[in-house]
């Protein structure tokens, strides 16, 4: 998966610059037949370019006869190490697990706004059955192109945009996920000494602001002396700027760093000073460097595809706002789950407890919520979350009535939205504005 309340001109400003931190059959909407012209008249230029050109150069796959089709688009190349090599192991799974009733493909690196809206339609227009998007910057885009093809199924991952017919959106609560990896950061920070862990933040959104909270919650529950410093990078993959934010923190004394981007850089970066990273998204990540990399909170794509799509096929799926606890296991936490043993650098006074918590979670015992009850400060001292009072969802994804009645979305606006950085951060943090072009 994954700040301010998003007002409709941010949403859109975020679309638009977010660049490289989901009952209908089969039917292909019909093009516009072309318009009769005189015979003595020379044919008009064509207005629109063929569909490889529109889309800047990305060819559309094709479907396939006789199965039902799924098209998946991906925000980075699927060999990121990351959030989308993630995804396209969820795609990999529905093959095995549907068999020959189904049939995917996908497109990598698809930037986000104008031309994922591009993309999205031509993949409708080739007759795709279902399409899923897996950026926060394509949630536009696929609205719009939802209500064009209405005998299409969408999913759109991250964002809370859907419709009755056939557009969902999904997400699940790594804040869990996140949670359990800031003890972990918490407790070897002060093994080490050092009190200082490093957080890398794509963008300045709800759900890298509330996943940031969530570590910095986790840490102090392990190391109380400790302090998380950020820097935002502003895009979701980024490998130099990955590394670079890394390196700057560990300079600046952090013995730990957690990524919330899309590759594993930051875990080599922090292993070529013989310190520690977390990774994320992917439960391969920490192979880049095992003997520096504590653990992975990283998505299980895979069995929510399948079910999702076999609904599909059944004609039972709802689209709705699918928001998923870990006891729905979409999330993990690598080196801790079942037949898993903590990797080498994860202090062992700290293993009891996180496989606790984690087994409450995996059982629906303690979920988003509970990590998300006051009482909660802000990092400069201020109670944010009183005691006793536990956050909405609408307050988690930082959903204010601005943006939902200008989305006409229906929830209840949030009271205490996600625009604030917990205590545990470092005093001076604070949340950016959204860069200018």
């Amino acid at each position: 998966m994954q700040r301010r309340a998003l007002a409709l001109a941010v949403v859109s400003f975020l679309l638009v610059f977010l660049a490289l931190g989901c009952a209908g059959g089969q039917q292909q909407a019909p093009e516009a037949p072309a318009q009769e012209q005189p015979t003595e008249a020379p044919a008009p230029e064509p207005t629109e370019a063929p569909a490889e050109e529109a889309t800047g150069g990305i060819q559309i796959p094709e479907p396939e006869e006789g199965k039902f089709n799924v098209a998946f688009v991906y925000v980075g190349p699927i060999g990121d190490g990351g959030w989308t090599y993630a995804h396209n192991e969820g795609r990999l799974y529905v093959e095995e697990k549907l068999g020959d009733r189904v049939a995917t493909a996908y497109l990598e690196s698809v930037p986000e706004g104008a031309d994922a809206e591009r993309v999205i339609r031509n993949l409708a227009r080739k007759g795709f059955d279902a399409i899923i998007t897996t950026s926060f910057g394509y949630m536009d885009p696929t609205a719009i192109v939802a209500e064009e093809f209405p005998d299409v199924y969408f999913v759109h991952v991250s964002g809370f945009k859907r419709n009755d017919t056939n557009f969902a959106n999904l997400f699940g609560a790594m804040e869990d996920m996140k949670y359990l990896a800031g003890m972990i950061a918490g407790a070897r920070a002060k093994a080490d000494g050092s009190n200082r862990v490093g957080y890398i933040a794509p963008w300045p959104i709800a759900e890298v602001i509330r996943l940031g909270n969530a570590i910095a919650l986790g840490m102090k529950r392990t190391c109380p002396e400790c302090e998380m410093d950020v820097r935002w990078i502003f895009t979701w993959f980024d490998p130099d700027k990955e590394r670079q934010a890394a390196e700057s923190m560990l300079d600046a004394g952090a013995s730990v760093v957690i990524t919330g981007a899309d590759t594993p850089g930051p875990v080599q970066a922090a292993g070529e000073r013989g310190m520690w990273g977390i990774a994320y998204d992917s439960r391969n990540a920490c192979e880049v460097d095992p003997e520096s990399c504590l653990t992975v909170p990283y998505w299980n794509w895979g069995p929510v595809y399948a079910k999702f799509i076999e609904e599909m096929m059944a004609g039972t799926w709802v689209p709705d706002d699918y928001y998923l606890d870990a006891d729905s296991g979409i999330v993990g936490l690598y080196g801790f789950m079942e037949g898993e043993e903590p990797l080498p650098g994860v202090p062992e006074e700290v293993i009891p407890e996180v496989r606790d918590l984690l087994d409450k979670m995996l059982k629906g015992e303690y979920t988003r919520f509970d990590i998300f009850t006051g009482p909660i400060k802000d990092n400069k001292g201020n109670i944010v979350v009183p005691e006793g009072v536990t956050l909405t969802q609408s307050d988690l994804e930082g959903l204010d009535e601005v943006t939902i009645e200008v989305n006409g979305l229906d929830r209840e606006p949030c009271t205490i939205c996600m625009n604030w950085l917990a205590e545990g951060f470092v005093p001076d943090a604070e949340i950016p504005a959204m860069p200018s072009e």
